[in-house]
């Protein structure tokens, strides 16, 4: 069963209250990752609950549920935030993240967290694993797919390489990858770092059909989700085009919001920003 699709102006609006959500998580904790989970939210509404993914909150374990890895596994609080408002858990318990013993640590596990396919930790592991999924679907004639979200940052690595050759050659058809582009890493700029670009070509070459698009546009977010189940014979990679820290001026862009928590004065200031009141 696929969650019930929203529309896209209710999908905006779970986007800005699940920023809050964000937020306010990571002040309680004093720590996290604002940065790449204010870049994801926006697409992670989409999957989850914009009817993209199919999936089953009252039954996390249905063997013909849709799975999904995050790769970026350390971007925890939009994850969480996610799966609380689809139904996975209650809210409340978004308020325990990070605190010794929750269910909710700083990186995802599949084992203690209902909604979560992958245990994820060091970066650039997830679309292996991934790739693994899909291989044991088409070996099983399976009808549910694997969609895979990475950051761009972690896409420097060759592991993701080696899953991109061997899942294009494979024509995987059942994959669907998910770069966060929000350009920015830990220490700097992505394209500073190790340039990705023109990473479209770069897939193109790797028998990949790939989709640029906004990540933050839900609209056009859920036509390339539309196009990528439709396509055939080979992978499917969208690379969203989205801002680190997106819906917080100060947060955008500034590496400085990668892997620090607001205190109470920022937090208030950043959801008033959110919510739109000056």
């Amino acid at each position: 069963m696929s969650i019930s699709t929203r529309s896209v102006d209710e999908l905006r609006a779970v986007s800005t209250e699940l920023r809050v959500d964000i937020i306010e998580m990571l002040e309680k904790a004093g720590s996290g990752h604002p940065g790449g989970s204010l870049s994801e939210i926006d697409m992670l509404v989409c999957l989850f609950l914009g009817g993209v993914l199919d999936v089953d909150p009252s039954n996390p374990q249905w063997e013909d549920r849709d799975r999904f890895v995050l790769s970026k596994a350390h971007c925890t609080p939009g994850m969480y935030a996610t799966l609380a408002r689809a139904g996975f858990f209650e809210r409340d318990e978004l308020f325990t993240f990070r605190t010794f013993g929750a269910r909710l640590q700083g990186h995802v596990d599949r084992l203690r967290v209902p909604g979560i396919d992958f245990s994820g930790g060091s970066l650039g592991q997830g679309l292996s694993a991934a790739v693994g999924m899909a291989l044991a679907g088409k070996l099983k004639q399976a009808s549910w797919s694997v969609w895979c979200m990475n950051g761009d940052g972690e896409t420097q690595e060759g592991q993701v390489w080696e899953a991109i050759l061997f899942a294009g050659n494979a024509g995987l058809d059942n994959l669907r990858l998910v770069v966060d582009g929000n350009k920015v890493q830990q220490t700097g700029f992505v394209a500073d770092i190790q340039d990705l670009a023109p990473l479209g070509d770069k897939l193109r070459a790797f028998k990949w059909h790939t989709i640029e698009v906004d990540g933050h546009d839900h609209d056009a977010f859920l036509r390339a989700c539309d196009e990528a189940k439709a396509t055939t014979g080979k992978p499917t990679a969208i690379l969203a085009d989205t801002a680190k820290g997106k819906g917080v001026s100060w947060m955008e862009l500034d590496y400085n919001w990668h892997g620090k928590a607001p205190n109470r004065e920022q937090a208030d200031r950043a959801i008033a920003e959110i919510q739109g009141v000056r």
